[in-house]
């Protein structure tokens, strides 16, 4: 028998599916599951991401007991059930009820299509190979600019990663503070692993860290900042490298051009105890009163390096707005190194697993600005595998398997001349 709550947390992980066809991310639609309790809402979250990592697998398991393709209403039933069943271990009668339950719910279509869904489903329940089956692929537009630049082991090692899912990273205020239950990893930040509530953890009401990717708090490190530097990051929010930069003791100005998301900007540093000057504006018009010592520039891009955070993003986007991204980007660098003295330093930093949003970014920048140079990160905890030939850092999903990965990112730093 299904557990209380159950059948709810289904409908609502079918819900978000719907949705994703319809072009709305997860997040998007954070709002349609208010009507359920927490916990629902959580499962159903939980449900429809797995359900989206693992389509591939799923719809080639479906195939080999089907006659003809469903409706894409049918279809999405017919995956929950199939990952629920063959990835997360749900028992066979409560799975296949619950989605011949599902199916009638979708009306005519669905009545008619409820008998195929039972006796599919109880095939499904059946089969034996699914851990054999290779992971769902990156789309083309994707996975071809992938392959150019790395290969194939290292685009199927990328879309195992993404298929694993990402694990809960934190930030800590003060270097070294330790979270119960988090692992320390080699850069600084703490992992939890397994469903998590944020907002109950110790640590959380008294600003001791905030959530962001281990890869995502690189490019803070590496800007270095220094106590009553004159910082600005630019297309700030969510706002982690801004807690970053403020925790170090730099005079920070955060800009980004979403008012909703300068919000919870503002709401974290309040709950870490952190100042920084905080500006709605397009980072392309925002200029300060008088030169800053650094610009921490993490620009709009694809975020195809945070699919194992974000499954639904290859069902979302096409690649089609990649070229005025690119050139959105390079403006950007431009307009931030004017903000910059003499001696000064550009971190531009993209969560992009594309070569034209990062390595071939930089060497557009160096071209185009004479005197302009890239200075090699240093860290200790940079594994040199990471470093690119022009001196960037690129970080991939399949980095660090036996930790659990990190997002995608592309990072360098650059130098003005001095005068």
């Amino acid at each position: 028998m299904a557990k209380p709550g159950a059948d709810q947390a289904r409908k609502g992980a079918l819900r978000l599916l719907q949705g994703v066809r319809e072009g709305l991310s997860l997040s998007d639609q954070a709002a349609a599951l208010k009507a359920l309790p927490t916990a629902d809402q959580a499962r159903a979250a939980r449900l429809a991401a797995e359900t989206l990592r693992q389509q591939g697998r799923a719809d080639a398991v479906l195939a080999g007991y089907m006659a003809r393709k469903p409706s894409p209403q049918v279809a999405d039933v017919l995956r929950l059930a199939t990952v629920e069943l063959l990835e997360l271990g749900g028992a066979a009668h409560g799975v296949v009820d619950a989605a011949v339950s599902l199916t009638r719910g979708l009306g005519k279509r669905g009545q008619a299509a409820a008998g195929m869904v039972n006796a599919v489903l109880r095939k499904v329940a059946r089969h034996e190979n699914w851990d054999k089956l290779p992971p769902q692929a990156m789309p083309d537009w994707l996975r071809e600019p992938v392959l150019s630049a790395w290969g194939a082991p290292v685009a199927l090692a990328i879309e195992r990663a993404h298929q694993a899912g990402a694990a809960l990273d934190l930030t800590p205020k003060v270097a070294g503070n330790p979270v119960e239950g988090a692992e320390m990893l080699p850069t600084g930040s703490l992992r939890l692993r397994g469903p998590v509530q944020v907002s109950a953890l110790p640590g959380f009401a008294t600003g001791a860290w905030w959530v962001q990717d281990a890869a995502a708090a690189l490019p803070a490190r590496i800007l270095d900042p220094r106590p009553d530097e004159r910082i600005a990051d630019l297309c700030a929010a969510p706002g982690g490298k801004t807690l970053q930069l403020a925790a170090a003791g730099a005079r920070v100005t955060a800009v980004d051009i979403s008012a909703g998301r300068m919000r919870r900007v503002a709401e974290n540093l309040a709950r870490c105890g952190l100042e920084a000057g905080l500006v709605t504006a397009d980072a392309l018009e925002w200029r300060p009163d008088t030169r800053l010592d650094a610009v921490l520039l993490d620009a709009p891009c694809s975020a195809t390096g945070t699919i194992r955070r974000h499954p639904e993003l290859p069902f979302l986007r096409d690649g089609s707005a990649i070229p005025d991204l690119v050139d959105l980007q390079a403006r950007l660098i431009d307009h931030a190194l004017s903000l910059i003295g003499p001696g000064g330093r550009l971190v531009y930093a993209v969560c992009s697993l594309l070569t034209d949003e990062g390595e071939a970014q930089i060497a557009a920048a160096l071209s185009r600005h004479p005197g302009l140079t890239v200075e090699t990160p240093d860290l200790p905890c940079i594994d040199p595998d990471w470093i690119t030939p022009e001196g960037g850092l690129r970080l991939r999903p399949d980095h660090w398997p036996e930790l659990g990965g990190m997002d995608g990112f592309f990072v360098a730093r650059l130098r003005l001349a001095a005068a």
